[in-house]
């Protein structure tokens, strides 16, 4: 979800607007969760993206559903939502919910919706920009790189008990990264090429500007005065133009994790917002270590490392500097969790990921292993369409 807005320019010899404040960091029940999806739209004669989003919003208008069905930057994309889940069995209601209609009307359209971080080989040249204000300045300002934004990440939201713990919580959840990355991991190809990458949607976040990790601060009176400076410059003007990793969601009440390619399936999808959950409540209620900005000094490398091998990356922890394989501290991590895993009804999700973990298995992997035995990237993702619907 990319929401940046257009700097005002200035005449000369005038004054600068008055910068934005920062809004209030509103109360939110700690824990809770808040699933974002962005899903691909493609025909069903050769399997690339299809330009049918407003189609398919008007046909899932008439369905009573939770959370929001909403268009992404070009035609092809839609965005679904939760709503506020208190687990991962309500995130994962939801989302079924909102999958079952989006394939009903997919099917009225003949055409298919399918996960993954990036379309295979779709061209980025052909895709059209949505037509809602927002996005033709987008496109307007970014050029080419708006149609190449045509990729697709599941965000996950999670409740914090007040501004000061979201930053704590940010920062925690930091040390994470890579672990989320291989995961999710589902964007090996692109424009009909293997990146021999797990993840190649992120190296097109990457080229945005305001991206990257958030400034180090766990005080959000600091975090305002950070604030205060980059809007008095004029190229930001709200929470919407840091496109971080992680962001705090002062209007949510929330910190809104942004790196996980969109999985194939939405069990999936869950068992991810189950491990945000579950590193959360560790975070609250035992509050295992203090973050520093010195844990940033290896942040980039781990982040390369996941988005490249996947789970087959290297991990350096960042207080000891020590090199592992990141398979095995995710399995460290995974079992440390499972007691709040247990309490939060996520352990079913802890239980998926760590099997994938110990198998080395993401969906990256699996659109590589049916492209070996298919040889043809469409039918990789007519097989991923139906992934989708929960046919395996």
């Amino acid at each position: 979800m990319l929401e940046p807005v257009l700097p005002d320019i200035t005449p000369a010899g005038e004054s600068p607007q008055a910068a934005p404040a920062l809004e209030p960091f509103r109360a939110s029940e700690p824990l809770t969760l808040g699933v974002e999806l962005e899903l691909q739209l493609v025909n069903t004669h050769d399997y690339d993206l299809a330009p049918y989003s407003d189609e398919m919003l008007r046909l899932m208008a008439r369905f009573d559903l939770p959370g929001s069905v909403v268009p992404e930057m070009t035609s092809s994309m839609i965005e679904i939502s939760t709503g506020v889940c208190h687990s991962t069995a309500h995130v994962l209601g939801e989302l079924t919910q909102l999958r079952d209609a989006l394939v009903r009307c997919a099917d009225k359209l003949n055409i298919a919706v399918v996960g993954g971080g990036t379309h295979p080989f779709q061209q980025w040249h052909q895709q059209r920009i949505y037509d809602k204000p927002r996005f033709r300045e987008l496109s307007e300002l970014y050029g080419y790189l708006s149609k190449q934004f045509t990729i697709f990440g599941q965000h996950v939201h999670v409740g914090c008990p007040d501004a000061d713990a979201a930053l704590l919580m940010l920062h925690r959840m930091s040390r994470y990264i890579p672990h989320f990355i291989a995961l999710s991991a589902s964007s090996p190809y692109v424009q009909g090429q293997d990146t021999q990458f797990d993840s190649a949607r992120l190296n097109s976040v990457f080229a945005f500007p305001m991206s990257g990790r958030a400034p180090f601060t766990l005080s959000w009176k600091e975090f305002e005065a950070f604030f205060s400076k980059t809007t008095r410059t004029g190229v930001v003007k709200s929470m919407k133009d840091f496109y971080w990793d992680i962001r705090p969601k002062p209007e949510y009440g929330t910190i809104e994790i942004r790196v996980f390619d969109t999985p194939l399936t939405i069990e999936r999808a869950a068992a991810l917002a189950g491990l945000v959950q579950s590193l959360a409540a560790w975070f609250l209620h035992e509050q295992p270590f203090v973050p520093a900005e010195d844990d940033y000094m290896v942040y980039t490398y781990n982040r390369f490392q996941a988005c490249r091998f996947g789970l087959e990356a290297v991990y350096v922890d960042p207080v000891t500097g020590r090199h592992m394989p990141l398979r095995d501290h995710i399995l460290e991590t995974l079992r440390r969790l499972a007691p709040h895993a247990q309490r939060l009804g996520a352990a079913p999700s802890i239980q998926l990921l760590a099997e994938d973990a110990e198998l080395g298995t993401n969906d990256a992997r699996w659109l590589r292993q049916r492209q070996a035995r298919e040889r043809l990237l469409a039918e990789v993702v007519r097989q991923g369409s139906e992934r989708f619907k929960g046919r395996r």
